[in-house]
């Protein structure tokens, strides 16, 4: 997050509850005011940049907690900063204890001790390329889906773009077609836009579109892109193409079961032993069974003797 007031923000992590400061630069940390004055201080070195003000909250998962300690979540803060290329310039570190799982405050000056401004730009996708980096790193728990994620707090694009992660995951299964597909989320205000490969009509990527925002769907998770959607339908469409068939056979076997010879049901049925549907078949007449089995057997017998002599 990138805001415009040192005051409101260093007053907000410093002052909550269980706070603790837990590494420092370039400010004093004796008091609030102080804190806010050192980096108002610096940030005059670049008075145009409005919003100088950097804020992150760094969140471990429950799972993490015997893992942690106040060092350890501050080497990792520091870490993480310096992958994102926030360096040379002040900083707080403040551990928070409001929640039940482990998490820290990270604010800083964008404005850096050269009067040069810490672009935020593609802040977002940097941040999740480098927090699954670390995760794996040091063997921090990693959720194998979005489904432990805590959607009430999310605000602005983050929370749209899991508003249709689910939106599209719900729709998925009951669509067999893009045509289905579309129909499904314009009833929840989603449009689908096609990325097409210049000058032919083939289909090289999608977006989602909802209100203002629209995100591309491997951004908002990589079984949303136009390869893996696609794939999914395909499979749909030639599972509803299978199920008439399975479902005639089904019939037509419970047909033929109900009428082969020999079995009958209730009680009137006849006191006759049953038999298979193929011993009805070569069940012989009378008179004929000697003569037409001995022929069988012997025709069986004479061309096993032939293909041996050859």
């Amino acid at each position: 997050m990138t805001g415009k007031s040192f005051s409101g923000c260093v007053r907000y992590v410093v002052q909550k509850a269980g706070a603790e400061v837990l590494d420092w630069e370039g400010v004093r940390t004796d008091t609030v005011a102080s804190m806010a004055a050192d980096f108002n201080l610096q940030r005059k070195l670049n008075p145009g940049l409005e919003k100088a003000v950097g804020h992150i909250a760094l969140n471990w998962s429950v799972h993490d907690r015997s893992k942690l300690s106040p060092q350890v979540m501050a080497e990792r803060a520091k870490e993480y900063m310096a992958q994102m290329q926030i360096q040379n310039t002040q900083y707080l570190i403040v551990l928070h204890r409001d929640r039940e799982h482990p998490h820290l405050h990270i604010v800083y000056n964008r404005v850096n001790y050269e009067g040069k401004t810490i672009s935020d730009r593609f802040q977002h996708r940097r941040n999740a390329r480098v927090c699954r980096e670390i995760t794996q790193r040091h063997g921090y728990y990693l959720a194998p889906d979005k489904g432990q994620v805590n959607r009430q707090r999310l605000k602005g694009a983050d929370k749209a773009k899991y508003e249709l992660h689910d939106a599209v995951r719900q729709a998925l299964p009951k669509a067999r077609t893009w045509q289905e597909l579309e129909h499904l989320l314009l009833g929840k205000g989603i449009l689908i836009d096609y990325k097409y490969k210049r000058g032919t009509e083939q289909v090289q990527g999608i977006s989602f579109r909802m209100g203002e925002l629209s995100f591309k769907g491997s951004s908002i998770d990589r079984s949303l892109s136009y390869r893996a959607i696609n794939k999914q339908l395909e499979q749909h469409s030639r599972l509803a193409q299978l199920t008439p068939q399975v479902s005639g056979q089904h019939s037509a076997l419970g047909h033929t079961g109900a009428s082969f010879p020999g079995i009958t049901t209730g009680r009137d049925a006849a006191p006759h032993p049953a038999t298979t549907p193929i011993e009805g078949l070569l069940a012989p007449t009378t008179g004929q069974a000697a003569d037409t089995n001995d022929y069988s057997f012997r025709k069986r017998k004479r061309k096993k003797k032939k293909r041996i002599r050859l």
